[in-house]
């Protein structure tokens, strides 16, 4: 996941509480799993990657959400670090045993009948819903005492019913911190670092919410898949060659092995006693691992959440 952009409002009594725009940029021999309901971590909506096993972006039943992208620092990646999308999926599944695919392995029971899905209230059965789990600080504060041993990496975590959403990146020098209301973004340097596609896509979602506090799914779905690039006098020096910094400063990025795998719109509304879950998905695989350039394969979900914290 290399683009997100949100808008958080905790004091939300009745509206949009979070609303998420998000881009999963990847190299397109990587195979993963298009969002979906977990059958071994019952409760956990998200998508799955099959090479290192968790998730890039997902969130529970009972509340929880978790979005990760990866901190740019060529010179300093370690080929033996551990995978960093395990700390998204032990977020969503209280940090439970054995809910991550081993390397290569995939679910087999994924629709492929038609491109778009759509699930209301799915993923019944044994869940976390009423079980106690720490708070999104507590959790991040808990990852940052081992952050060192992973690649670089951005981590957003929140507890819907908290009314809480908190940030830590390993390679800043900020502790885990809770987010205040407003509209926010990440890509690959750590939150609102002014990069022209980050800047450019919070700014459209600012002014897109203040027209419409709920524009439908689809929209902010098309909000990010935008292939424009930054002029070279815009460009961050990240340490990779120009003409790479140049196609990587498109939020939908396209190049012959690598670009814009999918992208994830998703609205979180206070709704009463209850909150109110809308998540859709566009990716270039429909399960089958098949790539489709660019991505047509639509999937939606809808849920809700007890607002009472266990």
């Amino acid at each position: 996941m290399c683009l997100i952009v949100f808008d958080w409002r905790p004091d939300a009594l009745d509206g949009p509480l979070f609303t998420l725009a998000a881009n999963r940029d990847e190299f397109f021999r990587r195979t993963a799993q298009p969002i979906g309901w977990w059958h071994d971590a019952s409760g956990v909506l998200a998508g799955r990657d099959l090479v290192g096993g968790g998730t890039w972006l997902g969130m529970s039943r009972d509340g929880r959400f978790a979005a990760l992208t990866n901190y740019r620092a060529p010179h300093d990646m370690r080929v033996d670090a551990p995978t960093r999308g395990t700390l998204v999926s032990d977020w969503l599944s209280s940090g439970r045993p054995g809910v991550h695919l081993a390397p290569g392995r995939g679910e087999t029971d994924v629709n492929h009948k038609a491109p778009r899905e759509n699930q209301s209230d799915a993923g019944t059965g044994e869940d976390n819903v009423g079980a106690e789990h720490e708070s999104p600080l507590a959790y991040l504060h808990r990852v940052a005492r081992t952050g060192e041993i992973y690649n670089g990496f951005n981590l957003l975590v929140s507890d819907w019913k908290r009314r809480e959403l908190a940030w830590y990146c390993n390679r800043s020098n900020l502790a885990p911190t809770l987010l205040a209301p407003g509209t926010h973004g990440i890509s690959n340097a750590i939150l609102d670092t002014p990069w022209p596609k980050l800047v450019r896509k919070r700014s459209e979602l600012r002014e897109l919410l203040a027209r419409d506090p709920m524009p439908p799914l689809e929209r902010l779905i098309d909000l990010m898949r935008d292939p424009r690039v930054a002029s070279d006098a815009e460009l961050p020096s990240t340490g990779i060659p120009l003409e790479r910094e140049r196609a990587l400063s498109a939020a939908f990025i396209e190049t012959p092995e690598y670009g814009t795998r999918g992208t994830t719109a998703l609205r979180v509304v206070a709704n009463g006693e209850m909150v109110s879950v809308a998540v859709a998905e566009r990716s270039d695989d429909n399960g089958s691992h098949r790539i489709v350039r660019p991505g047509d394969f639509e999937r939606s979900f809808a849920f809700n959440v007890e607002r009472q914290i266990a």
